[in-house]
């Protein structure tokens, strides 16, 4: 989804470096590594998976209804924006019930991190508006990247007893 907006909005107008280190979930305590991740204790790592999906509901929530704003945006955008919307919302479900599992009563950590980029997305100003949708796209990849390394290695860890 972020390629595709990249390709369709972003070219030419320098988005990428003024979206470096501005994403909400910055505020997060999260492994900046694979090295890290792995010094990081399996019921740690799962409330930091945790953390970032909660961080996500709201945004996800918002970037559903104001993305058909954006002047002809194609209807690929908004699939892939709803899809990664229940996408967010399963994996959280399955994750809480894993924490639940391994801390029965206990849904891990209430910690994550609010957005507050509502007003952006519905700027009047176009250019301040596709910023806006650019950011938020490029932080999304980001944290899609980081909780997919952190169950895979979570996956390894737990199923394969860590002999990946």
């Amino acid at each position: 989804m972020f390629n595709e907006f990249d390709e369709r909005y972003a070219q030419g107008r320098g988005f990428i470096a003024k979206a470096i280190n501005s994403c909400h979930t910055s505020s997060l305590t999260t492994p900046e590594d694979k090295e890290q991740a792995q010094q990081i204790h399996h019921e740690d790592l799962l409330n930091v998976v945790l953390s970032v999906l909660r961080s996500w509901n709201d945004p996800l929530l918002h970037l559903v209804s104001e993305v058909q704003r954006i002047k002809e945006a194609p209807d690929t955008i908004l699939w892939k924006a709803m899809e990664i919307e229940e996408q967010n919302k399963r994996l959280l479900e399955g994750m809480e019930k894993i924490v639940g599992r391994v801390h029965p009563g206990d849904l891990g950590n209430e910690v994550y991190s609010t957005w507050s980029g509502l007003p952006s997305l519905q700027l009047a100003d176009e250019d301040s508006r596709l910023f806006a949708f650019y950011n938020l796209l490029h932080c999304l990849r980001r944290d899609s990247h980081k909780i997919d390394n952190y169950l895979k290695l979570l996956k390894c860890r737990l199923i394969h007893d860590s002999n990946c």
